[in-house]
């Protein structure tokens, strides 16, 4: 299978790396110094162009089976729409705002298959709801809690940015949409803060995130998804946008109209910046309540993963790229080709798909710890 890889930066880059073991991987970006770092790898050739060009993208993606989307969020959801259009099958990570399932229409009359959201959260999350949803009796509730950390933390954000910054900061103002009680309801971005324990990282907070996307339509009457961070970042980052600086509006300051967010960005990134050899982890914990084989139980997936240091691959790029490359190879094994636009939990719910792309997370080391707890008899008719 002939693959292209859409976007060079951490998370891509190593998903070019991961999949020239079994691929022939063409990798564009517009950055020559991203590109660089590939140029000597076997089976890949590198591509310098601009992703934001519809030409551009028509043409790279021309003479491949499969495209992988791995561009900043605000350039995501024009770039599925451009793979698409040109009739081109993709599983992309990007993180964009607007609503994939409106390009369902275009992608089944191109007759295209694309998987969107294929990273760790969403990704893994939606996998596991997915198969639930197909395999249990019902599911009550449904709650993820998941953050990239820097291992080491220096004041005063104690985090770092190991995808696009822009990205964290739509986190922080985009409302976050939950499900309480069989009722979609809006809280505030970075509200309810509650403090969590992890084995081997210690006490994190939690934060209301707009995570859940796709999953909002599941019939779960209760979901809700957290950003982890360490304890304070919260309330430095409500300080920030309550005050103005992710503001989108620009404003005058001695005769020039800036947007604040603009250069809150030139601020923010270089603090954020992962230096060379800084190490990051990824903590996540997903639970699943409800009934299967006529019991009541709360299914608890937790992961913890670390920097790799034998390839210097952070943690981030490890969980999001290596989910996103098992979705790659599920795709070349057969396994999931339904044309249209598919969230992952479409993925989880087919027979043997979860399994599949765990099994590939594992074999790079990016291993999840299941617990099941039995709480209980069957109560109510659920939904």
């Amino acid at each position: 299978m002939r693959i292209v890889v859409l976007g060079a930066g951490r998370v891509g880059s190593a998903m070019v790396r991961d999949l020239a073991r079994d691929f022939e991987v063409t990798v564009a970006d517009v950055s020559a110094e991203a590109l660089a770092t590939l140029d000597n790898l076997d089976g890949v050739t590198t591509q310098r162009a601009d992703l934001g060009s519809d030409a551009a993208v028509r043409e790279l993606v021309a003479g491949h089976e499969l495209a992988v989307g791995a561009v900043p969020g605000p350039m995501g959801h024009a770039t599925v729409r451009r793979v698409i259009e040109a009739g081109i099958d993709l599983v992309d990570i990007s993180f964009f705002e607007q609503d994939a399932a409106g390009l369902d229409d275009l992608a089944r009359r191109h007759g295209v298959m694309a998987i969107v959201d294929c990273g760790i959260a969403p990704g893994c999350s939606n996998l596991v709801l997915g198969h639930a949803l197909a395999t249990w009796e019902r599911v009550d509730r449904f709650a993820c809690c998941v953050g990239g950390l820097p291992t080491v933390r220096h004041w005063p954000y104690e985090y770092r940015a190991v995808f696009s910054p822009i990205d964290v900061i739509a986190e922080y103002t985009r409302p976050a949409r939950l499900v309480e009680g069989g009722v979609q309801v809006v809280r505030d971005a970075l509200s309810e803060v509650e403090h969590l324990d992890f084995d081997g990282v210690g006490t994190l907070e939690a934060f209301n995130t707009d995570g859940l996307r796709s999953l909002l339509a599941c019939p779960v009457p209760d979901m809700k998804e957290k950003t982890l961070r360490y304890p304070g970042h919260a309330e430095r980052m409500r300080m920030l946008r309550d005050t103005g600086f992710f503001g989108e509006r620009a404003i005058e300051v001695d005769g020039v109209s800036v947007r604040p967010i603009d250069v809150t960005s030139k601020l923010l990134f270089p603090a954020w910046q992962l230096q060379p050899g800084e190490e990051d982890l990824t903590v996540m914990r997903i639970e699943v309540e409800g009934v299967r084989a006529g019991e009541a139980i709360v299914e608890r997936w937790d992961l913890l993963d670390r920097f790799d240091r034998s390839t210097g691959t952070t943690s981030m790029a490890r969980t999001t790229g290596y989910t996103c490359t098992a979705a790659v190879r599920l795709v070349a094994a057969g396994r999931f080709r339904e044309v249209g636009v598919h969230p992952p939990e479409d993925v989880g719910a087919e027979d043997g798909c979860l399994d599949f792309m765990l099994a590939r997370l594992a074999e790079r080391g990016v291993e999840f710890r299941r617990r099941v707890d039995r709480v209980g008899p069957v109560t109510g008719e659920g939904r």
